[in-house]
């Protein structure tokens, strides 16, 4: 029996710890939390719109390194007006109810504190699985099937994701969770919905950790979807940040 949720799974930065990018020294794994009713009747058809009314197709995929560097096609977006109206109506797909989870790696004090020999990646994907399973079992839907959908990276990069995960599923203290989630891999042929979203959300986050006092809109609207503490913080529940 299912869950009624479905999960898709991306990342921002890479998780290199030999050669740690001085702008952008992060890892950020993101877990996008959808109720499967709500994705197939409301978040689909709205990103399809979206694609048509922009750009009269919907093979477009959305990345959000090519939207904010006004890459094609998204050189449309170079227009201010057209960059408003589209933003615009991203902001309205992140109103819709779902939920984001989210684990950051600080890598320079991760590779400082644990060494070379232990993966960002694997650690995130622990944290942030750990994290979504609390989410589930809050809503009662734990040990039934939930899928988690993670893009291609190449087939050994995906054959070493399917065994660490496996792995976290074996090793789990996690009452449960083993039960609860099935890994699914996408090419980025698949055009998926649910992966292009969880595409905007992983590197805003990043951002706004290493620039907390800049203006980040596209923060703001992630935190609006993130779980939250009895008193209103993120820390631990959406997001956790490690070290």
């Amino acid at each position: 029996m299912g869950s009624g949720f479905v999960v898709y799974v991306d990342e921002s930065g890479d998780h290199s710890l030999t050669s740690i990018n001085p702008d952008y020294p992060m890892f950020v794994l993101a877990f996008s939390i959808f109720p499967i009713d709500l994705y197939v009747d409301r978040i689909v058809p709205l990103v399809q719109r979206l694609k048509f009314d922009f750009f009269n197709h919907d093979m477009v995929v959305l990345h959000e390194r090519e939207i904010r560097q006004s890459k094609p096609p998204f050189d449309i977006l170079l227009n201010a007006e057209t960059r408003a109206a589209f933003m615009s109506r991203i902001d309205e797909l992140f109103e819709e109810r779902f939920g984001v989870v989210a684990t950051a790696i600080r890598k320079t004090e991760f590779r400082d504190r644990v060494g070379l020999d232990t993966s960002p990646y694997h650690v995130a994907l622990e944290y942030g699985l750990e994290r979504v399973f609390l989410q589930l079992q809050a809503r009662g839907v734990s040990r039934r099937e939930t899928t988690v959908v993670f893009e291609s990276r190449g087939r050994l990069e995906d054959r070493e994701l399917e065994d660490e995960f496996d792995r976290i599923m074996r090793r789990t203290k996690m009452r449960g969770m083993p039960e609860t989630f099935r890994f699914c891999i996408a090419h980025k042929q698949a055009n998926s919905t649910g992966l292009q979203l969880a595409d905007l959300v992983a590197r805003p986050i990043g951002t706004h950790l290493l620039h907390p006092d800049r203006t980040n809109r596209a923060w703001e609207r992630i935190l609006q979807r993130m779980p939250k503490s009895p008193s209103g913080s993120v820390a631990g529940w959406g997001l956790k940040v490690y070290p």
